[in-house]
């Protein structure tokens, strides 16, 4: 009798030890995938998702110059479980390394798991009266019909998670508009992740000459 009862007390140790660490060990694998998953700060996206012209005037490559207005959507898509928080974005735009428009973007925030949606205006601007050598690169690129535009920015801003963790974070942005001068002025707009290394289009609109 003595014999069953040391048996069972440690067949019910055995049992007990076992649903201990199992336990343990579901437990410890619910920290990790919190910690891997809520806990884990990511870099928040900054691209453009649409663009749209008001205006296009060009000159001609013994006139070169030109004026544009473009209306984007930029879109800062935040994966992170907590808000990113942003400071002022300055937006530049260049025509073959010079500047031809600058954009301050606001501050504001993006939402864990969201995507903020803002619009932005910018009036893009390459008079004659520039140096001989940047005049040159604008001739030559209006006599082959296509004018380069890059818009570059960095956004700087801080994620907080469970309210008392925060960590600073940036997202860059490195976009190219190709302006083709055809018959129906094709305007194509490719955007560059740098994180990623990958180029996709993501808008093309076609405007009459009339519309020019």
């Amino acid at each position: 009798m003595a014999e069953n009862n040391n048996q069972q007390s440690v067949h019910r140790t055995k049992v007990c030890i076992l649903f201990i660490s199992l336990l343990v060990v579901s437990q410890t694998g619910v920290v990790l995938l919190f910690t891997l998953t809520i806990l884990k700060f990511r870099t928040p996206k900054l691209s453009v998702q649409t663009a749209t012209f008001e205006t296009l005037n060009v000159g001609t490559p013994t006139n070169p110059l030109f004026k544009i207005r473009m209306n984007a959507e930029i879109i800062v898509k935040n994966t992170n479980f907590g808000r990113f928080k942003f400071d002022n974005t300055q937006m530049h735009f260049f025509h073959r390394g010079t500047r031809v428009a600058t954009y301050m973007m606001p501050n504001g925030v993006a939402n864990g798991r969201s995507t903020k949606k803002i619009g932005v205006a910018v009036d893009m601007t390459m008079a004659s009266g520039a140096s001989q050598g940047i005049n040159s690169q604008l001739a030559s690129d209006l006599r082959a019909g296509v004018v380069p535009i890059t818009c570059q920015g960095k956004m700087r801003g801080n994620v907080r998670l469970m309210v008392v963790l925060k960590k600073n974070k940036s997202a860059d942005m490195n976009c190219s508009l190709d302006i083709v001068m055809t018959e129906r002025c094709d305007m194509e707009f490719r955007g560059h992740d740098i994180s990623k290394g990958t180029l996709k289009n993501l808008w093309i609109e076609k405007l009459s000459n009339q519309d020019r």
